[in-house]
Parts: C-alpha cells; structure tokens; sequence
C-alpha cells in the first residue's frame, strides 16, 4: 500500500511539472488517503502484535 502511495505521488509531481493541475490535486489526495490507510494499519499491526507477545 506504501508502494501505491509513492507511485501517486511521483503521478501528482509529474502531472504537477507539465501543468496538469486538476490531474495532480486528483492524484496528490489519493496518495494522502492510501498513506494515511498504511499509517492506520501499521498501527495496528505493532498493537496487535504486542499484545500478543504478552502471556
């Protein structure tokens, strides 16, 4: 999911250099939204996973 977070922004910066300003908003807050997405479930996996480690 971080991949395609990276891969939009690259799309966003792109899109961005050559004027394409509605194509790099567009493809700038997919990237926010899937990076906010890996952040959620990164979270939750170290919780998950500290939890249980404890006997």
């Amino acid at each position: 999911m971080l991949y395609y977070a990276v891969v939009f922004f690259i799309i966003a910066l792109v899109a961005a250099l050559l004027g394409f300003t509605g194509i790099a908003s567009g493809a700038a807050g997919i990237a926010q939204i899937l990076f906010f997405v890996f952040i959620v479930l990164a979270i939750g996996s170290f919780v998950v996973n500290l939890l249980r480690k404890r006997p």
